[in-house]
């Protein structure tokens, strides 16, 4: 992990993004992509000593692209653009998601056809290797144009004019200051350099790679709660038959179906039944094709983050000698697109989760297991007021997954007249996961005391493995108590892996 990740703009993997932002490993910027960054910047100054007009460069922006600039004003236009952007506004980004963004950015401006100077790339990834986060506020992009606000408070810091967040909560202090301490030189913006650090998808291309990792253990630990929920209830593993799936050429199916194979396997409760008793209830019957679709979102979610993690998204872009194009590579569509469907995916597993949870309390529906599985109904409510909780969370979920791409709103005198709004997208994508990392919590805590009341049988060996890593940090319900923190500490152990780690050291699922 010590090895520097080389930046060279078209070869950052998902696992080396994490690695890089989630686990501190450190950024190079690698030697073809500082040589190809000259070459493109070459191109630029050639143009401005032509005074050729060239979009951002020697002209305004937006709907100011007719104006001319002189030569005179080319890096005034540059930090004038910086300073007039940087207007977002709310609470600042969390760090990783900041640390997402200045990667994205980095790797896409190694590409070499954007015409900076390799020196402003080595600064971000400074910005990255010395654990530095920029203030950034959450709200203010519309997603195209590239993510302009967000980047703007990016380079107004790099400039030494912004702020970097430090301490716990965070607070602002003042960018000189920092920059002064570690050493490094504010940057001083030459032609077409401004532009080229705002107009970019860094800030929603960092939701979607940091969404698929999350929403991937998020899948994976309701597929571990729902085996538990299975037992618990008593059903019947024949809805989990490989030829299903194969029947229905669904090879996201035929996956989560295998895995609840895997964990229900030498149960002597979720068993098939010798004689007809009806049918399990779809939140059970149907785990292999609403997981199965989750998978599937997951994968197109996947497919279109690794794409963008080395996509070149400034404006104009440089091909060659004096060979400016300009374009739409900015627009977030795409990634709007993939944000409000991994949403959706994900609000399908707390949907799903809450449900069982449901029925795990109710006395008319889980199979002869106390009211709300309470040591003593009546004077205890045992587990009644989680579910509650739950479906809270669902029903604040369900509102969150309107798409947010669904709606736009023009921009720059009607210039940008059909604008993304991914960065909202990707902004409630994670408190769409946040949500549902509760819910498949309360469905662990709750299946797991309902499956200790089926005693003396036991469950699968993933179901008993899952219930062995639940009562490490929560003891079993014998008495009312508050939840929240059992809660809290449950969730965060899904948010880590942890949690499922720990149930795949006994089964490989």
């Amino acid at each position: 992990m010590s090895e520097p990740v080389a930046l060279d703009g078209t070869g950052l993997t998902l696992e080396r993004f994490l690695e890089v932002v989630r686990g501190g490993r450190p950024v190079a910027l690698a030697a073809a992509a500082r040589e190809r960054m000259r070459t493109s910047r070459a191109v630029v100054e050639a143009a401005v000593a032509r005074g050729e007009a060239v979009y951002g460069v020697t002209t305004g922006f937006g709907a100011l692209s007719t104006v001319p600039i002189p030569p005179d004003g080319v890096r005034e236009l540059q930090t004038s653009l910086v300073r007039s952007h940087a207007s977002g506004t709310g609470p600042p980004l969390a760090p990783e998601v900041v640390r997402g963004l200045l990667l994205c950015r980095a790797n896409s401006l190694a590409r070499g056809m954007s015409g900076i100077r390799p020196e402003l790339v080595d600064l971000l990834l400074a910005f990255l290797d010395r654990g530095l986060t920029p203030w950034i506020p959450e709200q203010g992009s519309v997603g195209a144009s590239g993510d302009l606000a967000p980047l703007a408070h990016l380079a107004l810091a790099a400039m030494g004019e912004g702020t970097f967040a430090e301490g716990s909560p965070p607070a602002p202090v003042p960018a000189a200051a920092v920059l002064a301490r570690e050493g490094l030189r504010p940057a001083a913006l030459e032609a077409k350099e401004g532009v080229a650090l705002l107009n970019g998808t860094a800030l929603m291309a960092a939701y979607l790679a940091l969404g698929v990792a999350d929403a991937r253990r998020l899948l994976e630990a309701g597929t571990v709660a729902a085996a538990l929920a299975v037992e618990a209830l008593l059903g019947t593993p024949e809805a989990f038959d490989d030829r299903l799936g194969e029947a229905r050429n669904a090879p996201d199916e035929r996956r989560v179906a295998s895995a609840l194979r895997a964990l229900l396997d030498g149960s002597e409760l979720a068993v098939r039944r010798t004689e007809w008793s009806g049918q399990d209830p779809y939140t059970i019957r149907c785990l292999p094709q609403v997981l199965g679709a989750v998978e599937t979102a997951l994968g197109f979610a996947g497919g279109l983050a690794g794409r963008e993690l080395n996509a070149v998204t400034d404006n104009p872009l440089v091909f060659g000698p004096g060979e400016f194009v300009s374009g739409g590579n900015f627009h977030g569509q795409p990634l709007a697109f993939g944000l409000d469907a991994l949403a959706l995916a994900v609000q399908y597993v707390a949907g799903f989760s809450e449900r069982r949870v449901s029925r795990l309390l109710h006395p008319a529906l889980n199979r002869g297991l106390p009211a709300f599985l309470a040591p003593k109904p009546g004077i205890s409510s045992g587990l009644m007021v989680p579910q509650y909780v739950a479906a809270s969370l669902v029903n604040e979920s369900a509102t969150l997954v309107h798409p947010a791409s669904a709606t736009s709103l023009p921009t720059s005198a009607d210039q940008e007249d059909y604008v993304s709004m991914g960065a909202w997208a990707g902004a409630k994508l994670r408190r769409v996961l946040e949500n549902a990392r509760k819910v498949v919590a309360i469905e662990w805590i709750v299946a797991g005391q309902a499956l200790e009341l089926r005693r003396p049988r036991h469950g699968g060996r993933g179901s008993e493995a899952a219930l062995r890593a639940l009562r490490v940090r929560v003891r079993p319900w014998t008495d009312d108590r508050s939840l929240t923190p059992d809660l809290e500490r449950v969730a965060a152990a899904i948010a880590s892996g942890e949690l499922v780690a720990e149930v795949r050291r006994d089964v490989a699922f």
